[in-house]
């Protein structure tokens, strides 16, 4: 008996990639189911909370390349979902003495990609932007095309515009197996079995749960993060039409945004969690990274003062740093999705390429770097992460 399937595509995990992908497949014209364990906006996964960075200060021009374009793929959503979703402020990245790669790296990358840059000093960085003070020989450099995606709102703007053009999407569903069926896929989600031609797996620190019975697991590490709101005594000095998106580049590297969403002004260090699972994690903040990014921002930036509120979520994340935008080897149906740490920014565009991929057309672009069977994600390898 051959059954239609329920839907062209099904999109496992509604967070910032799999509500892009929901949107954008239905927006393509296809029957789209979306299914998510927890209520819409949750707090558990990777992509929550108000402001995510977006910047093209990348070392690698194919970083550069992809960021230019996701602004204006966030353009168009703004444009359809009428509210604006990318605030622009400017952008600093200054690199210590131990960044593992230096400002003319990056400045060669954004320059090869396209991209305007501005090459400062410390001393450069304090006369402009009073509120950092950062040591005056730190080489630094500027963006102009750089700020924050308005997180939140941009993932409930792809929800609200998926369900507009159709699609079906049902929180308070987990999906406990992906299963071949001839030509189509069989979800099976809290006793619902949906079957579909495809199946976008968007499921941050539970997708390997998926994918091991299926023998197509990927070496993923999952690790608690953190952001820290901090003091301000006068806010204002820190509102986005002031003060820039910043990165510092060192041993441990940290960043920070305008005051946007809180009373408090945000920073954080990347990558500096412990390793955990989706199921060992807690939602308590480590008070030692707190107080460690407490200590740094305190130098780089006096007026602030100690944090007020830190929130936690969950980094899973590619040896190599690398995305995975990929159908699986051996499961052509099956499409994951990786993109945590610095993804965010990337977004829409990147659910549209998950939806091309999810509906056999060739995604734009299509990058070999984000292919699940890369070199990288070998069984066995274990590659020097990047930096991105």
């Amino acid at each position: 008996m051959n059954e239609e399937p329920a839907a062209d595509v099904a999109v496992v995990g509604l967070g910032g990639l799999g509500s892009a992908a929901a949107c954008w497949a239905a927006r393509m014209g296809a029957r789209v189911v979306g299914l998510e364990q927890f209520p819409l906006g949750h707090d558990r996964g990777g992509s929550h909370d108000h402001s995510r960075l977006i910047r093209l200060a990348y070392h690698h021009p194919d970083y550069v390349r992809l960021a230019a374009t996701a602004y204006d793929v966030w353009d168009q959503v703004e444009r359809a979902a009428g509210e604006q979703l990318v605030h622009l402020t400017g952008g600093i990245d200054m690199f210590g003495p131990d960044a593992p790669l230096g400002r003319d790296v990056y400045a060669a990358g954004m320059i090869e990609g396209g991209a305007e840059v501005e090459l400062l000093t410390g001393t450069d960085v304090s006369a402009r932007w009073e509120q950092l003070t950062p040591p005056g020989d730190v080489p630094a450099l500027a963006h102009a095309r750089a700020g924050f995606v308005a997180s939140e709102r941009a993932t409930a703007a792809h929800q609200r515009l998926a369900r507009e053009a159709g699609a079906e999407l049902v929180d308070g569903c987990a999906v406990t197996a992906v299963r071949p069926c001839g030509r189509d896929l069989l979800v099976e989600a809290d006793g619902r079995t949906i079957r579909c031609r495809s199946v976008i797996l968007a499921a941050g620190a539970w997708l390997n749960e998926l994918l091991e019975p299926l023998g197509a697991s990927l070496p993923l590490t999952v690790s608690q993060e953190q952001i820290s709101y901090l003091a301000a005594d006068d806010l204002d000095r820190f509102s986005p039409d002031r003060f820039p998106v910043w990165i510092w580049h060192g041993a441990r590297t940290y960043y920070g945004f305008p005051a946007f969403g809180e009373r408090a002004v945000k920073a954080a260090e990347d990558q500096g969690g412990a390793e955990v699972t989706a199921r060992t994690r807690s939602f308590e903040p480590d008070p030692e990274a707190t107080e460690r990014l407490h200590r740094f921002v305190s130098d780089l930036i006096p007026e602030l003062g100690a944090p007020v509120l830190t929130k936690t979520c969950l980094y899973t994340m590619t040896p190599d740093r690398d995305f995975v935008i990929s159908a699986l080897p051996g499961h052509p149906g099956i499409v994951a999705a990786v993109a945590d740490g610095h993804g965010f920014k990337f977004a829409s565009l990147l659910g549209r390429m998950l939806a091309e991929i999810a509906l056999g057309r060739t995604p734009s672009p299509d990058l070999e770097r984000f292919r699940a069977d890369r070199a990288a994600l070998a069984p066995g390898r274990d590659p020097s992460p990047a930096r991105v």
